[in-house]
């Protein structure tokens, strides 16, 4: 499924939560690992004094040895870890390394060195994100789920489309793997009725007939799906319900079903992939609270440039 996960490490405990996610996925998934550590200069502009080669060379030191402890730890699960250790910016060394070393999943921390915030991911994290054009795993630095030994309980979200159900075979591999329980969700957004007064009666019940037509459709979808997979080991169960806000009502299923991880296409049936992430990734991403799987469907050789981008005379990703 993936060949070469890439994980960002920067010396922080917070940081370290991924690696039992790295053991499970790499374990499942027969992948080679690569740590990868970036040891940034501090900012020249900022700081009066010149950096001290003595200092640099002993932080370059520390900085390897920690990699090749953490590499000894994974490698008594794993077979294939490597690391490696880059100076510059930690987001633009990891984007750059995956691009140019067929990296085709990351695993990464919410949060690192600079500690945990209100915010559910840290810059560096959103800057890897939105530039890479990986796959992804995002496991919370925060909650007790962090300790995982496996998972037990694993939903893939769907929406009636191919490109959704391009993380079907990733949640059926590691609910295998895992002897976990696999749950398919399918959230319907309830039909809109713009305009300036409440919607009449005619409006309601038309509104009524559209979500009433909608989930045939889904269950009819779900029923097929899980009567295609039944040749597998593994016999998903279904969860359908509706809901004005598509990522809120699935972040609510996710609680209440208690999901360890949720695994999703970076985009679905609207099929918009001028950005690199749907709507529904975009804010499970943003405002979610368990371990998140994107598959990204779009590879980086195709990756619309931002105009931030085209202003920095950069191309896309880097």
């Amino acid at each position: 499924m993936f060949n070469h996960i890439l994980v960002p490490l920067d010396g922080s405990d917070l940081a370290e939560c991924v690696l039992p996610h790295v053991i499970i996925m790499a374990d499942a998934m027969g992948s080679r690992v690569t740590l990868l550590h970036s040891l940034e200069r501090p900012d020249q502009s900022t700081d009066i004094y010149p950096v001290n080669p003595l200092d640099w060379h002993m932080r370059r030191a520390e900085a390897k040895l920690y990699l090749e402890k953490i590499a000894e730890r994974l490698g008594e699960a794993l077979s294939d870890v490597n690391s490696v250790l880059l100076e510059g910016s930690a987001a633009e060394n990891v984007i750059e390394y995956a691009h140019n070393n067929g990296v085709d999943f990351m695993i990464l921390s919410s949060h690192g060195r600079s500690g945990l915030s209100g915010w559910t991911i840290n810059s560096v994290v959103q800057k890897i994100i939105l530039r890479s054009y990986t796959s992804i795993l995002i496991v919370r630095a925060y909650g007790a789920q962090n300790l995982v030994s496996g998972y037990s309980r694993i939903m893939v979200a769907l929406d009636c489309s191919s490109r959704a159900e391009t993380a079907v075979p990733v949640g059926i591999m590691l609910a295998g793997a895992q002897n976990a329980e696999l749950l398919l969700a399918h959230v319907l957004k309830a039909p809109e009725m713009p305009g300036k007064l409440p919607p009449s009666a005619e409006d309601v019940k038309l509104s009524e007939q559209l979500l009433e037509r909608n989930q045939a459709v889904a269950k009819e979808y779900l029923e097929q799906l899980t009567a295609q997979l039944s040749s597998e080991s593994i016999v998903p169960a279904t969860r359908l319900t509706a809901g004005n806000n598509v990522a809120a009502t699935l972040e609510n299923l996710v609680k209440s079903e208690k999901v360890e991880l949720v695994i999703l296409s970076a985009h679905g049936y609207e099929g918009d992939t001028s950005w690199p992430y749907g709507s529904v990734a975009v804010n499970l991403i943003a405002y979610g609270s368990t371990p998140l799987l994107v598959m990204q469907d779009i590879p980086f050789s195709r990756a619309a440039r931002t105009r931030a981008e085209k202003a920095a005379g950069e191309s896309a990703g880097h």
